[in-house]
Formats: structure tokens, sequence, C-alpha cells
């Protein structure tokens, strides 16, 4: 039976709804999983540093996606909510094709710079060199990596969030076989890695561009459009606390990579890029209920149903609950397996690494409230405060535990330095609901 925006959400349609969502969201992240597995294990642990060294520079770039996928769900979907159809698809097409133009622009301002970014990050060497090799492959599809995850966010909006997730298994399994084909039996090394990923973005964001250019049974389709700078700067504003969440994310990755080189060399950013490996699967979780829900809760803001709205956050802040549970257990149970599968071949990497994630693990009890808190404000269209949710949770209290932490604790301060992040957050969080209640009436 189909689930519609308009429906009441009970504990299980709303997990049914969100599943999808959920599943799309762990599968990307999954398959970049892969990529390090093999660099790791088939190419050396240099070229592995070097994926995690230059990755949150392409993943800032390819930010913008949920920034116009998020800001803009919000706007469409309440725009639906209040029977606007057209205007919905008006906005959609103008959306999409901004964020392809901005893709391209940003393309080629990597593929220009990432060496002299590389460098000024503390790159040197043959790491210098495998990190401007993969990363220059891999931007030649950040234009399709940006639609792929604002499509991401806008595949629920459609009422297809199904949809998007078999669009994303075809991307993954793209690149989970080219991966393979490319890097254990053709032996190409990280140039292949990286071809893999790229053709894999392209499979996961022109394939959807596609379906909504062509006459579909979802509730939106690229039509030609005027061009609307006020409601693209709403978009923009609206979805700035996504941008400013995965910005903030990837400048801080940097900033751990720089504390690590110092305090624990290479090994400490290897260790650090199995972290970030599962950490994204799990964060993935919290991430895809958020972005499952967002269009259900601009739909019902739009329509005016307050009481909707109140039953979603009560049965939203239980199921973060247990997935925080599920996943803390999960993680501080399997660290040496988890860890085993990047880096067997050196036993004191393998020690750092569980070590690390002793530590790191507690994170989860606290990350998944507060990146529902912030996507809760986006799909309220209040983007100000989603924004300083994220720009507190993802920089402000993170840069500051990554630089005074480690001055008393050394290589632990940092592993600390996310935990003791996520629990402020919550704090924040806790008082923005609070203070908003009557405004929203939630």
């Amino acid at each position: 039976m189909r689930i519609q925006l308009s429906d009441h959400f009970n504990y299980k349609k709303l997990l049914r709804y969100t599943f999808p969502s959920i599943v799309t969201v762990v599968f990307i992240s999954v398959y970049g999983v892969v990529d390090g597995f093999f660099v790791s294990n088939f190419v050396g642990k240099t070229p592995f540093t070097a994926v995690n060294f230059i990755m949150p520079f392409l993943m800032i770039l390819g930010a913008l996606g949920f920034m116009f996928g998020t800001g803009g769900g919000a706007l469409i979907a309440k725009a639906m909510g209040e029977s606007q159809r057209e205007k919905a698809n008006h906005l959609f097409s103008l959306i999409v094709y901004t964020s392809a133009v901005c893709g391209v622009l940003l393309a080629l301002f990597g593929i220009i710079f990432i060496r002299p970014i590389a460098a000024a990050l503390g790159a040197e060497g043959q790491l210098l060199e495998d990190s401007v090799i993969y990363g220059r492959i891999v931007l030649l599809a950040i234009p399709a990596y940006i639609l792929q995850f604002e499509f991401q966010c806008l595949f629920p909006t459609a009422e297809k969030p199904a949809l998007g997730l078999y669009v994303t298994i075809a991307a993954g399994l793209t690149n989970m076989i080219l991966d393979g084909v490319f890097v254990a039996v053709f032996r190409w090394g990280l140039e292949g890695a990286a071809a893999a990923t790229a053709l894999s973005q392209f499979v996961g964001g022109i394939i959807p561009f596609i379906y909504f250019a062509c006459p579909n049974s979802s509730l939106l389709r690229l039509i030609k459009t005027k061009w609307n700078g006020k409601a693209l700067l709403r978009a923009c504003a609206n979805g700035s606390s996504e941008l400013m969440s995965n910005i903030s994310m990837s400048v801080v990755s940097m900033l751990y990579n720089v504390q690590l080189l110092k305090y624990a060399g290479q090994d400490g950013i290897a260790a650090y890029g199995v972290l970030m490996y599962v950490s994204l699967i799990f964060q993935a979780i919290f991430i895809g209920y958020s972005v499952g829900t967002a269009p259900v809760v601009s739909y019902h803001y739009g329509a005016g149903n307050h009481a909707e709205l109140k039953s979603l956050l009560q049965k939203s802040r239980v199921l973060i609950v247990a997935f925080a549970a599920v996943m803390f257990a999960s993680a501080y149970a399997l660290a040496r397996p988890l860890s085993m599968i990047f880096v067997s071949y050196d036993e004191e990497l393998l020690n750092l690494t569980v070590h690390a994630f002793s530590i790191f693990s507690f994170s989860f009890l606290f990350s998944g409230y507060a990146i529902f808190g912030s996507s809760f404000f986006t799909a309220l269209s209040n983007g100000g405060v989603s924004a300083a949710i994220s720009f507190l949770r993802t920089l402000v209290f993170e840069v500051a535990a990554i630089l005074i932490l480690p001055l008393f604790w050394q290589t632990d301060g940092i592993w600390i330095s996310t935990v003791a992040a996520e629990i402020l957050a919550v704090a924040v969080t806790a008082v923005f609901l609070r203070v908003n209640q009557k405004k929203y009436r939630y």
C-alpha cells in the first residue's frame, strides 16, 4: 500500500517510509568504504592514507548537492502541502539545473587547485602525488556526484523513496564490481579505484536526472522553468545547515589529519580513515532517517497540521535513542573485526585503530539527536536554527576539542574530541527545540 505525505504516521508507517532513505544513505557509505578496502589491501598503506587525506576536500565540493536537496526539498514539499503542484515542479527544475551548472564549475576549480591545497594541508612526496592522482580522476564526476546527493534528498519528496534506493544500489554495485575488476584483477592501482568511484557517481546522478526529465509516476518532473533568484536564495539559505554540516565535517577531518600527523604520523591518519569509514555507515542511519522524515515534516507544516508535527517529533526522539543504543553496542563489540577488514596486515596500526574505536564508539550515543534536530528545522524552513546546530556541532565544538584535548591526552585526546563535541551538540539541540516549541506548535 502506497504511503503518502498527507498520511498520519505511526511507528510502523514512519519506519516503512524512511527505510529506503536509510538504506540508500547506508549503501552509499558502504560502497564508499569499498574503495578503502581495495586500496588498503591491494595497493598499500600510503595510497590508502592518500584516499583518506584528500577525501574531505572532495566531500566539500559534493556537499552542494545536500544543500540544494534538503533546502529545496523543504520548499517543494511545503508547496505541495499548500496544493501548489506547478510551483513545486518549477522549484524542482530550477534547483536541479542550477546545481548541475555549479557542479561543472566546482570540478574545474578542484582539478586546477587540488595540488596546492593538498600541499598546504601537509601532504608531500608520494602522499601528495597519490592524493592528486586520486582526486583529479574523481573530480571529473563531481557534477554527477552533486546530483546524486541532491536526488537522494528529493526522491522522498517525490514520494519515490524506494526508487532512490534502487538507483543507489545500481551505483553501489557499479563501484563494487569495478573496484574488484580495476584494482584486484587488472591491477590498475589507485587510478583504478578512482575510476570505479567516478563511474558509479555518474550512475547515481545521471539515471535520476533522466527519470525526472521523462514522463513519470512521481509527484515531480523536470520542466522548462524561469530564473527565480529569490526562490533559489531561499533554498540555499534553508539548506545552508546541511552545506555547513558537510563542509564543517570535511574541514574538521582535515584538521584531524594535521593533528594526527603531528601526534601519530601517517598511521594515525590511516586509523582515523578506518574510523571514518565505519562512522559514515553508522551515521548514515541517522542521516537517512532525517532525510526520509524531512518531506513529511515540511508537508504537514505547510498544511498547518500541528498535531502531526508533534507526533513526528515524539516518535523520532524514541527511534533516534533506539538507533543510538544499537550502534554504540555494535561499534564497541566489533571494534577489532571491523578494523581487521582494513588494516589486518599491520599489527601496530591494527592495535592503534582498535584502541581508537573503543573511545570513538561513544560518539554514536549522542550524534543522532543533533543530526535529526538540524534536519527538523530545515524541514520547517528555519535554515537559521538548522545552520546554528550544524555549525556548532560539526565545526565550533569539534575544532575546540581537537585543538584543546590533545594538549592534555595527546593522541587519545584526538579520539575523545568527537565524543565531547557530540555531547555539547545534544545540549544545544535540546535548547533550540524547547525555545521554538510555541512558534511551530510541535
